[in-house]
């Protein structure tokens, strides 16, 4: 596993990677967590990345940093960022959008952001590594872990 132990100049072991790449458009009334969470499961994704998302919503819910509930928002939003690391093994996903004043709020992604025109979004997959979710004793949560695929 590579993971957790920063080197001498206290960095994280870095692991290279052949990336492909794969481009979808999501369409009105779509939940947007729920189709990238369908598109890591039909393509059986187990480390990827979200490389860029453009697109609009009706509702934002997201979670806040420290907070234990969802936040939610009804409103004409444009997503500004989408970040995160995908996985059939868990992802981590965090959104940020804007408001028609352009006023961002951001946190984590959950179910329950509806799209209103459109979501373009490019997923870059890294073919030869395993993205797992292991617990980190630090806070108690589930942090990644990255290793190279078996060669079969």
């Amino acid at each position: 596993m590579l993971h957790a132990q920063p080197n001498s100049a206290g960095h994280n072991p870095s692991v290279s990677s052949i990336m492909q790449t794969y481009s979808y458009r999501l369409l009105p009334g779509q939940d947007l967590k729920k189709e990238i969470e369908a598109i890591v499961r039909q393509e059986h994704i187990e480390a990827g990345a979200i490389l860029t998302c453009v697109g609009s919503l009706t509702k934002a819910t997201l979670r806040m940093a420290n907070q234990s509930e969802p936040s939610v928002w009804q409103d004409h939003f444009e997503i500004v960022s989408l970040v995160g690391t995908l996985s059939t093994n868990g992802s981590h996903l965090h959104l940020s959008v804007s408001d028609s004043t352009g006023k961002t709020i951001g946190g984590h992604l959950l179910d329950g952001c509806t799209i209103y025109t459109t979501v373009e979004l490019v997923i870059g997959v890294m073919t030869d590594l395993v993205y797992e979710r292991q617990t980190d004793p630090t806070f108690g949560y589930k942090e990644l872990t990255v290793r190279k695929k078996r060669r079969k």
